[in-house]
């Protein structure tokens, strides 16, 4: 199964863990990279969470998040038709990142995208029929996700 995590959820172990759900979601995004680091999910990178994460002023959360990313099996560089559907979804009122992000992720043929952006997340339910992967919060998703393995040792 292959995920793509936007760059909040890259930062999100990084961030001030005092708040329950800020804990919450970094515990759910380090058990996904666990997963990942098992080979049981895939991990992708792209040009557009390179861009971003670089743009960060926070050198320690760089160096993190490029630790993270060295776990991605899957890289995705800019092309054209990202930058065309970027912009497709910019006119629905992705914010710019948001919206390169979401194409990126459709380019890659991601299975899930996951993000802890609350705005993302309720635009991209208000237009899941546009959007051709299906968007969730990391919580809720991998607690979906177990809860449909049920007792098996492996995520398909």
């Amino acid at each position: 199964m292959k995920i793509y995590l936007d760059v909040c959820c890259l930062n999100r172990p990084f961030d001030d863990l005092t708040q329950e759900r800020i804990k919450l979601e970094a515990e759910a995004i380090n058990m996904i990279l666990n997963y990942c680091k098992n080979g049981l999910l895939i991990l992708i990178n792209s040009d557009g969470i390179e861009f971003e994460t670089a743009k960060n002023i926070d050198n320690f959360k760089i160096e993190r998040v490029r630790s993270i990313l060295s776990l991605a099996t899957i890289y995705i560089d800019s092309s054209e038709m990202i930058k065309s559907r970027a912009k497709d979804l910019m006119k629905l009122n992705f914010k710019f990142y948001d919206a390169l992000h979401l194409a990126f992720a459709e380019a890659a043929e991601a299975d899930i995208f996951l993000t802890t952006d609350d705005r993302l997340f309720r635009r991209a339910k208000q237009y899941s029929s546009i959007i051709k992967i299906p968007v969730d919060n990391p919580v809720s998703w991998l607690i979906n996700l177990l809860q449909s393995q049920g007792d098996h040792d492996e995520i398909k």
